[in-house]
């Protein structure tokens, strides 16, 4: 049997290649007609696999979060759970930056995102969370999350001194971030997140 000039065509070989489009230059940057280009494939054959863009979208999104562990969550206390699963959440957030805004909408019908919802609110009520606030809790971890991961606070800031000194005096020293912005922002999502546990299990003593 003479052997396919090209690979066979998979979801998983169309979410990679999307995948590696979108990391690299954006989401504006997915097209099929790009996609198939980089497969080697011709267009319509994505079709086969998804009827739409917004599909695999969808797919490489989910593919994202289904990398994130969750097998922290019923099985430690909740306030190490929460720790340990936003620092999970969190990585694979950074890795795929460009995705994040995507991610941020929400778990629609994606299976890992729905998922990932499932396991933390799960988490929360069995851990004695009244269910209403177990919702808020889990909303405001992802809103946590996904913004300390949309960008760097401290790249934020440029290489020139000249630019505070004057006017600024209080961020004299402001220059000096964008040097060491991957330490700051590392250790801003860490004291975000104890202050946020911290105030929860506060709450939850009180409840």
């Amino acid at each position: 049997m003479v052997r396919p000039r090209t690979p066979l065509l998979t979801r998983d070989r169309i979410v990679e290649a999307a995948t590696a489009i979108v990391d690299a230059e954006g989401l504006d940057a997915l097209s099929t007609r790009r996609l198939a280009r980089d497969l080697g494939v011709q267009a319509p054959s994505l079709y086969n696999h998804f009827s739409t863009k917004e599909e695999i979208i969808d797919a490489v999104g989910d593919a994202i979060v289904a990398g994130v562990d969750l097998s922290m969550l019923g099985r430690d206390p909740w306030p190490v759970a929460l720790k340990s699963w936003a620092r999970a959440y969190r990585a694979a957030f950074r890795a795929h930056p460009n995705v994040v805004p995507f991610l941020a909408r929400g778990p629609a019908r994606r299976p890992a995102s729905l998922r990932l919802a499932d396991a933390v609110y799960g988490a929360l009520v069995d851990a004695g969370w009244p269910p209403s606030l177990a919702t808020r809790i889990g909303a405001t971890m992802r809103y946590f999350v996904a913004g300390s991961a949309l960008g760097s606070f401290a790249l934020g800031f440029v290489d020139d001194p000249s630019l505070y000194a004057a006017d600024y005096p209080h961020l004299r020293d402001a220059h000096r971030l964008a040097e060491h912005h991957a330490q700051v922002d590392d250790s801003a999502f860490e004291l975000g997140l104890e202050a946020l546990i911290d105030g929860l299990e506060r709450r939850f003593a009180a409840l």
